[in-house]
């Protein structure tokens, strides 16, 4: 049975409050095993714990994701060192910089983001990273505050983008938008990049395949995914799933996938 891991998946939020043990199920019956759940702002944080306690194989990351600036406050970053000192989470995140959302301060974005990239540093812990219409900010960034590691999740840039996150310790996250036939850039790195630095994920509930264009999306659709990175590049599911398995389990520092029978939720 092919092993994934979706790395950035928010199956804490709303859309999935209904059906969540459902959504989780189909993910595990689709070799989806392990799910990165990444934050976006204070408030969801005890929910996400819940969720991320509930089932096995989900593992929090905390952070305030730049779309929410409005919801951030000053003492969200004290509050956010405190539980990841307290928990121990796999990464700092989800953080970043949005330069496409109109109304977004970016002074503010950028302090906030700056403020968790020394966190992950700190705490030596992976970040998780948003960076749309930003990343020359985003690689700025990284660059200022050194010594990080991580990945630039739903990655847009160009190939000289993500050979400069390369080197500076970073890989790059691949969802659904890699499904499109109009998607050419992205199709052509996935087609020639170095597996190593491949994460694949859904970005659920966001973000769905073409096959799945204006629907929910959710973790156990990685496979389309997959399947998709698999023909671009000449190689089989099973070398891609086992290569970007094994990148997802070592950035992260994830433990071994639960087995296949265990479940949580009503």
């Amino acid at each position: 049975m092919i092993e994934l891991v979706d790395s950035h998946s928010h199956i804490d939020v709303d859309e999935f409050e209904p059906d969540r043990a459902d959504v989780v199920a189909r993910a595990r019956a689709a070799g989806v095993l392990q799910q990165v759940v990444p934050a976006i702002d204070a408030a969801g944080w005890p929910r996400l714990a819940r969720v991320c306690r509930e089932y096995p194989g989900l593992h929090p990351a905390y952070g305030l994701h730049p779309m929410y600036l409005a919801s951030h406050r000053d003492s969200h970053l004290d509050a956010l060192r405190e539980r990841v000192a307290g928990e121990r989470p796999c990464a700092i995140g989800e953080c970043g910089l949005d330069f496409f959302v109109e109304g977004l301060d970016p002074q503010r974005q950028q302090a906030i983001f700056d403020a968790q990239l020394r966190l992950a540093r700190d705490m030596d812990l992976p970040v998780i990273v948003h960076a749309r219409r930003a990343v020359d900010a985003v690689i700025a960034s990284i660059r200022r505050v050194g010594g990080l590691r991580g990945v630039v999740h739903s990655f847009s840039g160009s190939l000289q983008q993500a050979k400069t996150l390369w080197r500076e310790g970073f890989l790059i996250g691949l969802g659904g938008p890699v499904t499109y036939e109009r998607a050419t850039r992205l199709r052509g790195l996935v087609a020639r990049m170095p597996i190593e630095f491949l994460l694949l994920e859904t970005d659920s509930p966001d973000q769905p395949d073409c096959a799945r264009r204006g629907a929910r999306n959710e973790p156990a659709r990685l496979v389309r995914v997959l399947e998709t990175i698999a023909g671009l590049r000449g190689q089989t599911p099973g070398a891609v799933a086992a290569a970007t398995t094994r990148n997802a389990r070592s950035l992260f520092g994830l433990p071994p996938a639960p087995l296949p029978a265990a479940s949580g939720g009503a």
